[in-house]
């Protein structure tokens, strides 16, 4: 809810919805775009990629007694419009819903995409006073790579008008007309008419191009009769046949989609039952609530593949094969997606090369990139996990089984693909990587300059391919094969043996996160966290661990990935791209992680020897998920993306929300610990 109508607070908090499809709208509060990225509609033309911009905004003014009040904000490079000053109040559950007020007049304006369509409506309820009034919307509009911007260009459009319906074809040899409908009014069409100037202030800290043209094609003047009540609709597509659309029945709809995956995870408590609410089941069942819609933002339908799959973030990033099994169990496992959770293992398992899954694809043509030497090994983690969930063997057997089986057949046998350099050591040990590749999550690369290559025997990957033949010798032994169950148990136990030996670093009372590198970072966690944890999680060493994690790495945001006495930390994410990507995983604070410390402590707790150590290894973990919850509570509705989670944060205070807006893993993971409550 807005209290404060400051400009540079109401910047600083956006929004996003999707479609399903991978395009979304998204802008701030108050309207005004502050990123090249932000648009009402930002459509992906071979879904989920080539995202482009068509619809930046639109513009709404109302006329009363002939003297005009914009309702818009822009920022341009001379003048900021002041339309946030009508601005009484925003709120984002299933979709953004702003309420202006001007003169006695509310206007009330809903923004819904419609689902798997590139179709964006907008809904103005209007309830005037004792004045005629006009509404007046002008849809500004482009068509641009949304990675890009249109700094210095001057549009050459076409426009076919039909009463309220308009097609516009941008520099007129665009192959994807624009259509635009609104519901009632009349359409006044504009030539040549551009929109100069926008300022994106949040590219300008980025170290991009941070101001762009846009086109104005016209404008809707809709008149409005006193004391009338009415909703005015306009719709804006790449789709053709819009003419039926009614904006409010797509808003209602995508309620009832929402509505109807929230239900089918039994995760909302029934507070109530006849005696009063308690007032934090209330508070918790809203979070979770926001949660799962957050958690839909992620899941998206790939029509090349006819499968669905998970977006990483928004708004760059596209499907990764790392962060969309990372995020596989909060998504769609805990909230019983189960049939889209197999179909997004197929989508990473179908383009599958020299036993690497892919760790995304271009956005430029779909090609598939293997670049990653942990996100094959992910795969088996996340199979198991399926598999608790839904004891859907019959599934595993028939399609991915083998697949599993050839991995492991291809990383023994060693793997150079994309520079990846996978191969079994002599010692047992998987070395991965070279210097000047990023094969591991922490990939951050300027130019040829890789800023963690982490080339070698990787603690976190060494605790996966562990993890991995562990899984795959039950695996064998539930589909009767047991040759292949004794094989896979003897690499792991000499896998086991050598880390054992060589990780430990006393000095640190920590692991080592390669070999040769003693810098404290989180990766460790991954040898207590998995199904099989490469570590004894009831020995000394694992408590060394989680002390040295939490005294070092651990805040209420995330874990740092860099501990502040280590050469190289960097606590804040700003600047130009060079700034940025060297500090990336330099001691920026991570959402994710909090997952791998949270199931360490699962893992530590089920395994305890003691009831006493039990006991006190509990009541550390639900403090943990406490103040998680907590955070989180909060900085879901007042910091950053209202209604969903940021990448990254700043690891010094105020630790502010970086890096994507909006990160599937970060959702997927607070959920997940949240429900631990």
């Amino acid at each position: 809810m807005i209290k404060n109508k400051e400009l540079n607070e109401l910047i600083n908090k956006e929004w996003i919805i999707t479609n399903g499809l991978g395009g979304y709208a998204s802008s701030t509060i108050c309207g005004a775009n502050t990123r090249k990225y932000h648009g009402l509609l930002v459509a992906p033309l071979t879904p989920p990629a080539r995202r482009h911009l068509i619809l930046s905004k639109i513009d709404e003014s109302i006329t009363i007694n002939n003297k005009n009040y914009n309702l818009y904000t822009n920022m341009c490079s001379n003048y900021i419009s002041d339309g946030y000053k009508y601005l009484v109040d925003f709120e984002k559950q299933y979709v953004p819903k702003f309420t202006f007020n001007v003169n006695g007049i509310k206007i009330e304006k809903t923004i819904c995409m419609k689902y798997r369509e590139n179709t964006v409506c907008i809904l103005y309820k209007i309830h005037n006073g004792k004045e005629e009034a006009k509404l007046n919307l002008a849809p500004i509009v482009n068509f641009r790579d949304f990675h890009c911007v249109n700094s210095n260009h001057s549009f050459n459009i076409r426009q076919n008008v039909n009463n309220t319906k308009v097609k516009v074809i941008v520099d007129r040899i665009s192959e994807h007309p624009i259509y635009i409908k609104c519901s009632d009014g009349e359409y006044n069409e504009h030539f040549n008419d551009t929109f100069k100037d926008m300022y994106y202030i949040e590219e300008e800290k980025r170290g991009f191009e941070s101001t762009e043209n846009h086109a104005v094609t016209g404008v809707y003047t809709i008149e409005i009769k006193p004391n009338e009540e009415k909703n005015i609709s306009i719709v804006c597509s790449l789709e053709e046949n819009i003419d039926e659309i009614d904006a409010k029945t797509v808003i209602n709809n995508e309620i009832k989609r929402l509505d109807k995956i929230i239900s089918n995870t039994n995760l909302i408590y029934n507070v109530g039952n006849g005696a009063p609410a308690v007032p934090k089941k209330v508070e918790k069942n809203k979070f979770i609530k926001d949660l799962i819609i957050a958690t839909d933002n992620f899941v998206v339908f790939r029509p090349s593949f006819i499968l669905h799959t998970v977006i990483a973030g928004y708004p760059w990033f596209l499907d990764w094969g790392r962060d969309a099994l990372i995020s596989l169990e909060g998504l769609l496992l805990v909230t019983k997606r189960f049939d889209i959770a197999k179909e997004v293992l197929m989508t990473f398992v179908k383009n599958i090369k020299y036993g690497l899954v892919p760790n995304g694809y271009s956005g430029f043509d779909n090609r598939p990139l293997y670049n990653s030497v942990d996100s094959s090994l992910l795969l088996f983690e996340q199979i198991n996990k399926y598999i608790n969930y839904t004891g859907d063997y019959e599934f595993i057997k028939d399609n991915l089984y083998k697949t599993l089986v050839q991995i492991i057949e291809c990383y023994q046998s060693g793997i150079d693909v994309d520079n990846n350099n996978i191969y079994v050591d002599k010692d047992n040990l998987l070395v991965s990587g070279t210097e000047k590749t990023q094969n591991t999550w922490m990939d951050a690369k300027y130019g040829d300059y890789a800023v963690t290559p982490r080339n070698g025997k990787a603690v976190e990957i060494n605790a996966m391919w562990y993890n991995a033949l562990k899984i795959l010798e039950d695996l064998s032994k539930k589909f009767e094969e047991p040759d292949n169950a004794k094989k896979y148990a003897k690499m792991a136990r000499a896998t086991k043996t050598a880390f054992n030996e060589k990780f430990y670093n006393p000095k640190k009372k920590c692991l080592y996160d390669v070999l040769g590198d003693s810098k404290i970072r989180p990766n460790q966690l991954f040898a207590l966290s998995l199904t099989y944890p490469i570590i004894d999680v009831t020995s000394n060493i694992a408590k060394e661990i989680m002390n040295t994690v939490t005294k070092k790495l651990l805040n209420k945001y995330g874990i740092k990935t860099l501990a502040k006495d280590e050469d190289g930390y960097v606590e804040e994410y700003s600047g130009d791209s060079y700034k940025r990507d060297t500090s990336y995983h330099q001691g920026i604070t991570w959402v994710w992680l909090l997952g791998l410390y949270f199931d360490s402590y699962k893992n530590m707790i089920s395994k305890a020897k003691t009831k006493a150590e039990k006991e006190k290894l509990q009541k550390e973990l639900d403090k943990f998920a406490e103040t998680t919850y907590k955070t989180f509570k909060s900085d879901l509705y007042n910091e950053g993306i209202i209604g969903s989670i940021a990448e990254i944060y700043d690891s010094k205070t105020p630790q502010l929300p970086k890096g994507a807006l909006a990160q599937a893993w970060s959702v997927a993971e607070v959920l997940r610990i949240t429900m631990n409550i």
